[in-house]
Parts: C-alpha cells; sequence; structure tokens
C-alpha cells in the first residue's frame, strides 16, 4: 500500500463471478459469507496480506486506493501439503482445461479439511463429496494420509446408533442442525477408506475405519423394509437427498431429481455393503463377510423386485438409475447389457446431454464403457451443450462448477440461492478419463497389478496419463496416425501391467519400458 495518509480506509473485495451487469462483484453466491478485507492505514507503506482467512475469488475489487498496478498484487495459491501424482493430457484443449479446472477444485477445497467449496458461507467437509471423488483425489495427489486424518473425524463425529453427520467436523446449522441417516452422504464412511486402501494398499487405514464403515452400514439395516429396500424415510425435514443437482431438479429444489431416492440410496447400500464384506475378509472378519454379502444380495434382491417392472424397464426411467444398477452389478449378464442399451437410448433422447446429479455422475460413462458404448460415452464426454462437463469450460469457467449450469448460457448466474463456481464433485469423471482416455488404471490395491487400456475416440489423436504409485511411476502415452495406435508404457518394477488394446489379444507385462503399435 502505497501513497496513503493515516485513517485512508482501503477495501478489498472478493467473488468467483461477475455479476449479471458484469460491471460489479457477483456476491450473491456467495450467500451469508462476506469476503471483503479492509485495511485502516498508519500513513506508511506497507504490504497487506489477511491472516486467518482465505478467499475463493477469481475476481478483486479493491477501493480507496490510487494508482494501482499488477506489479502491486500478489496471489498466493492456499493448500494443504499434497504431493502431485497424477498427470493427464490430450490433443483436445477443452478437455485438458476440465483437467486443469478439476485440479484447481480440488486444491482450493483441500484445506485441512475436503472441504465443499472455498468461497460462500460453508466451506465444511460435506461426506457426499469427497465420498464420489475420493478416487479422483488419490490419483492426483497423494493425499492419502490428509484423508486418513479426515476419517478420524467421521469416527469422532459418528453418532452412536451408526449415523454419519451430512459434514464433518459437524456443527449444527438450519435444517442440518439434527444427523440422520442420508444415502450417498453417509455412504462416504465406507467409499472414502475404499479408495484409499485401493490407492496405497494400506490394511491400516482398513483397521482404522472397519468400525466406522461397520456401524454404518448396520444402523441402516434398520431403516429397510423387510424386502430390503431402504424407504423408511430419516428423521430429517427434507428426506432422503438422492442424486443431488439432477439437472432436471428445480434451482431452488436441488434434491428433487428424476431418479427415486429410495432407488438410489437402496443402490448405494448394496455396494456398502459389498465394499465391508471385503474389508472383513481382507481382515480376516470370514463371519462378517459372510454376513455381509448375505445381507447385500437380500437388499439387491429387493432392488430388482422393486424397481424393475414388468416390461423390463426401470420405475425411475432415467439414466441414473440404469447406471447404478450396471456399475454396482445390481443385475445379470443379459438384464446389463439390455439396461446399457436403454441407457444409450436415454443419453440419446437427451441430445447427448447429461442427466444426473452428485451420485450418478461418477458412474455413468463407466456405465456406458462397461456395456461397450464407447461412441457414446466419448459423445456425452466432449459434448458442449448445456448441461455437460464442457459447457463450463466454454463459458470460461476455471474450476469445476456446482451446478451443470452455475452460469446460463447467457452469461447470468444460476437463480438458485445455492449457486458455486468451485465445486470438485463433477470432476469425478476424470477417474473415468484418466483410465478409457489416458489407459490407467488400478486392478489391484496400491497399483500391484495394473491395467493398460486406452481406447481412443472423440476426435482425440493422442493422450498420455501418468501416475506415480507406491512402486514408481506407471505411464501410457497414444497416439494414432494413418490409423494405427502406438503406445508407450511404463510398468514400474514389482508390479505387472494387464495391456488390452484394441485389435490385439491381452498380454501381460512385467516392470519396464515398451512401446505397442496396433492397426485400429
Amino acid at each position: 500500500m502505497r501513497g496513503l495518509k493515516a485513517a485512508d480506509r482501503v477495501t478489498i473485495g472478493h467473488a468467483e463471478v461477475l455479476d449479471d451487469s458484469h460491471e460489479d462483484l457477483g456476491t450473491r453466491p456467495l450467500k451469508r459469507g462476506r469476503q471483503v478485507d479492509e485495511y485502516l492505514s498508519d500513513g506508511t507503506d506497507a504490504w497487506w496480506e489477511p491472516r486467518f482467512v482465505m478467499h475463493g475469488f477469481r475476481y478483486a475489487k479493491i477501493t480507496g486506493i490510487a494508482d494501482l498496478t499488477a506489479d502491486d498484487i500478489v496471489c498466493t495459491v492456499y493448500h494443504s501439503v499434497m504431493r502431485r501424482t497424477g498427470w493427464f493430457e490430450t490433443s483436445n484443449a477443452l478437455v485438458n482445461r476440465l483437467h486443469e479446472n478439476t485440479l484447481w477444485s480440488m486444491r482450493s477445497n483441500f484445506m485441512s479439511i475436503p472441504t465443499d467449496c472455498p468461497q460462500r458461507d460453508e466451506r465444511v467437509g460435506w461426506t457426499a463429496d469427497i465420498a464420489v471423488f475420493s478416487p479422483t483425489a488419490l490419483y492426483l495427489y497423494d493425499v492419502s494420509t490428509f484423508l486418513a486424518n479426515w476419517l478420524e473425524d467421521v469416527s469422532f463425529e459418528q453418532e452412536k446408533n451408526g449415523t454419519v453427520p451430512f459434514y464433518i467436523p459437524y456443527v449444527k446449522l438450519g435444517i442440518w442442525a439434527d444427523p440422520a441417516a442420508i444415502g450417498v452422504w453417509g455412504d462416504a464412511a465406507v467409499l472414502v477408506p475404499w479408495a484409499v486402501y485401493m490407492a496405497t494398499g494400506d490394511r491400516g487405514v482398513l483397521e482404522a475405519n472397519y468400525q466406522l464403515a461397520t456401524r454404518w452400514v448396520d444402523e441402516v439395516n434398520g431403516y429397510l423394509s423387510p424386502d430390503g429396500v431402504w424407504d423408511r424415510r430419516p428423521d430429517y425435514p427434507i428426506g432422503q437427498l438422492g442424486d443431488w443437482l439432477d439437472p432436471m431438479a428445480p434451482p431452488d429444489s436441488p434434491d428433487q431429481a428424476m431418479t427415486a431416492k429410495e432407488l438410489v440410496v437402496t443402490a448405494f447400500h448394496v455396494h456398502s455393503l459389498r465394499l465391508v464384506a471385503k474389508m472383513a475378509g481382507i481382515l480376516g472378519h470370514a463371519d462378517d463377510e459372510t454376513e455381509y454379502l448375505h445381507r447385500a444380495e437380500h437388499v439387491a434382491e429387493g432392488f430388482r423386485a422393486r424397481f424393475i417392472g414388468a416390461d423390463g424397464l426401470m420405475s425411475s426411467d432415467t439414466q441414473c438409475a440404469y447406471m447404478l444398477a450396471i456399475m454396482f452389478d445390481l443385475v445379470d449378464a443379459s438384464t446389463r447389457d439390455r439396461f446399457g442399451e436403454r441407457l444409450v437410448q436415454l443419453v440419446r433422447q437427451a441430445d447427448g446431454k447429461i442427466g444426473t446429479g452428485f451420485a450418478g455422475t461418477p458412474y455413468i460413462l463407466p456405465a456406458l464403457t462397461a456395456t461397450g458404448h464407447y461412441d457414446e460415452a466419448y459423445g456425452l464426454f466432449m459434448s458442449t451443450k448445456c448441461p455437460s462437463w464442457l459447457y463450463a469450460v466454454t463459458m470460461g469457467a476455471t474450476t469445476t462448477w456446482e451446478r451443470w449450469d452455475s452460469m446460463l448460457p447467457d452469461g447470468r448466474m444460476n437463480p438458485g440461492s445455492m449457486t458455486s463456481f468451485n465445486h470438485y464433485a463433477l470432476g469425478s469423471v476424470n477417474d473415468w478419463a484418466h483410465a478409457v482416455i489416458g489407459g490407467l488404471a488400478p486392478l489391484e490395491p496400491a497399483w500391484r497389478t495394473i491395467l493398460v487400456a486406452p481406447h481412443p475416440g472423440g476426435g482425440l489423436t493422442h493422450a498420455s496419463s501418468k501416475h506415480e504409485t507406491p512402486y514408481g511411476e506407471a505411464s501410457c502415452a497414444w497416439t494414432v496416425e494413418d490409423g494405427v495406435m502406438t503406445v508407450d508404457i511404463t510398468v514400474p518394477h514389482g508390479t505387472t501391467a494387464v495391456v488390452r488394446l484394441l485389435g490385439d489379444e491381452e498380454r501381460k507385462l512385467d516392470g519396464g519400458e515398451y512401446r505397442l503399435s496396433v492397426t485400429l
């Protein structure tokens, strides 16, 4: 601060976007948050940097000082210390920007705890956000100890009956003042420890969180109807949250998704039960493993009986419903294939646009590719229509938005009271991008066995993915030219790569560097 007299006041306001007139800061999304610093000068030149606070912003408005230049301003990036472990790049600039946006949203929100947003009057550790994003986070950065530390907070905050509060650490706020068993959100007690285990192979994280996970699924058991469906409403003002922020939900009712909430939470409960059974088996709890597998099958049978009609369609004829049935292995092989075809039909009927919220988005592209529909998956991923991942990029986004349409096509902010331009949850799509476009995914915990299976599409001519595994660097880089795909692969010593390339037989590679070529 230069040229100020004693008692001169400088005000610095912060916001993610400009208002609808594009002439001032867009502060409405901040709700009760007040991202304003005030500096009272003592008449001497000085640097000002706020303490005990951080701001999530893209734009700043500075008043009270003249002759300000860019050299007078330094923006500092704040986040917990994290070592970068994952990289991804393609021939498409929009896809690269989408990935970069995810990185920025993760950095913005990994500040001591995994927060939902860094700007408005929340900045709390919402459980569903990290439940769906943790595999992507663990690919991009070594956040295993970061998440293990947060899971200690989850265990501390877990209610005696097993309820996992909506966000951790937990403070009673408004309609969130009384914790209730909420599917997907509470399932973070299972999904996050499992994601850390898959990334690191650390049995200790399973041991430390086994009681957390079992208490959660045991509590939900008390809310199931005799047929196994979770349809008993929790003691909570709006009940389950379901496929939160489905793009068809009204702006001020983000829980009013097209997919029945009991379908969503029942599917996630089956998934959690099966993961808890795996945890039990790894930890040597054989009786628990048998019990949780039995319970999972009972709930899965109830899911099929309740939600699949005599016409073979789901009771909620939505992208989310079919995708959950496919990805959580809730149907047999023939039904799975049929559901894949129906999912494709629904995507086409939606003009190639996304139709899922927080619960469904991480799984829709994997469901399409798992049933062989790579063209449709790429079409959905590469779309720039609203809603889509790349729509936000075309609108100038530099971080991942909370809503598909946080900004409307005409440049105005979404009219909903809950609109953020920096949430990482929808960035969970990058887990699919790393595996299918980049070609890298773990088949065993700690990446002891690595799947190398790049599948070109979407007009991409090259892509690369790299991850620092516990055994060392694994990488896959491919190019397509004149109908030939050339793939460069690095396999860490001590691991095995299972390589599946289009038009080529499966092969296994030990540690080393390889170049393979196949004719497409």
